[in-house]
């Protein structure tokens, strides 16, 4: 209760508040720290298995934006982005905060779980590493498996999070690929195991250029989360809308409603 907005407001309004909350605020947030590596330290050992473990997982169609809120979050440019399918391979991303006072200005790099202990401070490297290690697995033509890729990334300017990036809903199988005709299907379900878990957050990414009530992340957290306890709406591509609409209403609610309500993103424009 104390940590809540009012909280916040009330020690922040006056410099005593500050030195008297801090040290408290400071604990809060190194066991905090504490219990997010213990949980990541949990799912290697793979007791994700017999126990829920806590994750935020970013779902939606083919092309609606995930890989680049991705980008957006951890402050750098290090995902395969296209036209197509481009992510082919779930990327369970591990951000782990580091102190400026014992790394101090911006620094960042990259480690890939049980590949090697090499790490990339080039985010290009970054990207291509996980072109190959899709390629060497759902082979390179636009094949989807579940087989995950596990990345951490230490940088200064990024919050404590463990997150998951998914294949998108995909309906049709491209022609002349390794897609079966059940691709959509399979992307249900690969996404449905990631989200039935009641201690997964759903991160539903809806485009703001298409209707609402034919979203396939919306119909999915529905049907995990009816109560709508651990789903967040992301409007994607607000800047690319036509020409004099909006997407006041889906912000605010007024089509779909969910509980814990929506964020509107602007990235990269066309």
């Amino acid at each position: 209760g104390a940590w809540g907005p009012r909280g916040f407001a009330r020690v922040f309004s006056s410099p005593t508040g500050v030195q008297n909350q801090w040290p408290a605020m400071s604990a809060l947030y190194e066991n905090l720290r504490q219990l997010i590596t213990v949980v990541d330290e949990l799912r290697d050992v793979g007791l994700q298995h017999y126990i829920s473990l806590p994750r935020i997982t970013a779902i939606g169609t083919q092309s609606s934006g995930k890989s680049s809120l991705i980008d957006s979050i951890v402050g750098r440019d290090f995902l395969p982005r296209g036209g197509g399918v481009v992510t082919r391979r779930p990327l369970e991303l591990r951000l782990v905060h580091l102190n400026s006072q014992e790394h101090p200005g911006t620094q960042a790099w990259a480690i890939f779980y049980k590949i090697s202990d090499k790490k990339y401070t080039d985010f290009e490297e970054v990207r291509q590493e996980i072109e190959r290690q899709t390629d060497s697995v759902a082979g390179t033509n636009k094949g989807i498996v579940n087989d995950p890729i596990i990345l951490t990334i230490y940088a200064t300017d990024a919050p404590d999070l463990s997150l998951v990036d998914l294949p998108g809903i995909t309906r049709v199988a491209v022609k002349g690929s390794d897609q079966n005709e059940d691709i959509e299907k399979l992307t249900r379900d690969m996404t449905m195991h990631y989200v039935k878990d009641p201690r997964t957050i759903v991160l539903c990414l809806v485009p703001a250029n298409q209707d609402m009530s034919v979203s396939d992340a919306l119909q999915i957290s529905r049907a995990v989360d009816p109560q709508g306890l651990r789903s967040i709406g992301v409007v994607t591509k607000i800047d690319i809308m036509d020409s004099g609409t909006d997407a006041g209403k889906m912000l605010r609610g007024e089509e779909i409603p969910l509980r814990l309500g929506y964020v509107g993103v602007k990235m990269r424009s066309q």
